[in-house]
C-alpha cells in the first residue's frame, strides 16, 4: 500500500536501501511463510510459481492469480523505528495478518471521522 503524503515525513529518506537490506537478509522470501518475492499464486489451486509463463497460462485458463510482492513490516507499527530487529520481510498475506487489529482500529476511526456525527455514548445527557 502506498504511503500517504501526510505520513511521508515519518519514513526515512533511505527507505529503499533499508528495504533492500531486509529483503537480502530474508533471501528475497517471506520471513513468515517462505514464499518467494515476485512469485505468482493461483487463487483457485493455491499453488505458486516463479515462472511468468505459467502465470500467463493461468490467466488464459480463466483462473485468478495474485502477484506476490514482499513488504517490509514494522513490528511495533512505528515507521520511525527502523532497527533491523523491528523489521520483517513479509508477503501481503502475512503482513495483513500481523496488522489485522491495527487495521480494525484505524478503519473504525476513519469511518467515524468521515461518516458519522459521533457516537451516541459521546453525547452528554442534559438533566
Amino acid at each position: 500500500m502506498p504511503i500517504k503524503p501526510e505520513n511521508r515525513h515519518r519514513y526515512p529518506p533511505n527507505g529503499r536501501a533499508i528495504r533492500a537490506a531486509i529483503l537480502e537478509r530474508a533471501d528475497d522470501r517471506c520471513e513468515q511463510c517462505g514464499i518467494p518475492n515476485r512469485a505468482w499464486r493461483n487463487n483457485a489451486t493455491g499453488q505458486w510459481t516463479e515462472d511468468v509463463g505459467l502465470a500467463d497460462a493461468w490467466v488464459l485458463d480463466g483462473d485468478k492469480i495474485t502477484r506476490i510482492v514482499l513488504t517490509v513490516a514494522h513490528l511495533d507499527h512505528a515507521p520511525e523505528h527502523n532497527d533491523p530487529a523491528n523489521l520483517r520481510a513479509w508477503c501481503q498475506r502475512c503482513h495483513l495478518r500481523w496488522d489485522v487489529d491495527r487495521h480494525r482500529q484505524t478503519r473504525y476511526a476513519t469511518r467515524r471521522k468521515y461518516h458519522a456525527l459521533g457516537d451516541w455514548f459521546d453525547v452528554a445527557l442534559e438533566p
